[in-house]
């Protein structure tokens, strides 16, 4: 696979991947894949990334069902940043966080103090059983 061997690894053999939503083009989470994870995610067209608390392959929305169909993958001009377009299937509007928000980043700075700007959409507790 020499496509994968054109990547910058960290020490960890991992690479930080953005996933931007492909019609709003909001940023929805950032996370991490391995050689392992990017090789899925290409052959699948989903999202896979390596989940550095897990210490294991996680298949985005394989609790939640809110799965990220990938439709296409760049790689930066240092060759060590990936950035994702992706549609956010299993709920409308997509909800990428945990937290069950749309983005993971909903907090702003303003004035000193990080603010939430952005609703919850769907309650966890009814995400995560």
């Amino acid at each position: 696979m020499d496509w994968l061997d054109s990547i910058k690894w960290d020490r960890d053999g991992l690479v930080p991947v953005i996933a931007q939503e492909r019609g709003s083009k909001d940023v929805l989470m950032f996370a991490f894949m391995n050689r392992e994870a990017l090789a899925r995610t290409a052959e699948l067209g989903e999202a896979v990334y390596w989940s550095r608390s897990r210490q294991r392959l996680w298949h985005k929305g394989e609790e939640s069902g809110h799965i990220q169909k990938v439709h296409s993958m760049r790689l930066d001009c240092d060759a060590d940043v990936l950035l994702l377009e992706v549609t956010q299937l299993g709920h409308e509007p997509g909800i990428a966080c945990h937290t069950g928000r749309h983005s993971c980043f909903f907090q702003r700075y303003d004035n000193g103090a990080w603010h939430t700007v952005d609703p919850v959409l769907k309650d966890p507790e009814s995400i995560y059983k």
